[in-house]
């Protein structure tokens, strides 16, 4: 069954180059395009699920993640966010930047990106 969620721009969710996967920002929405209630962990965790699925359509995992960018409308939740963080990755972690925005796209508390390779 095809999870994907459907990019809200004009965008392409994953591009592959080579041995490489780049994933654009993912947020927390469901499948109906509505961004899911209970906060920063719920998104965060929505935004991995979303993150995921992109990566399986491509033929790759979480483990195949080198590099992951976060973008937080609230610093404020980084301990939080990274609670869950820590409940998708595992050692060797990707490398990461956590960034403050002033706004996401639909309201969202938090976006991830994320680049991928194989081999």
């Amino acid at each position: 069954m095809n999870n994907h969620i459907k990019p809200i721009g004009p965008y392409s969710t994953a591009r592959r180059a080579g041995d490489l996967l780049f994933c654009s920002g993912q947020i927390g929405i469901d499948g109906s395009g509505a961004l899911v209630a209970g906060g920063i962990a719920s998104e965060t965790r929505q935004a991995f699920e979303n993150l995921k699925e992109a990566l399986r359509e491509e033929g790759f995992t979480l483990q195949d993640v080198v590099k992951a960018t976060v973008y937080l409308k609230d610093m404020n939740e980084f301990a939080a966010m990274n609670a869950v963080y820590q409940e998708y990755f595992n050692p060797p972690y990707p490398a990461r930047a956590t960034i403050q925005v002033a706004a996401l796209p639909k309201g969202a508390c938090i976006e991830i990106e994320a680049v991928a390779v194989k081999g």
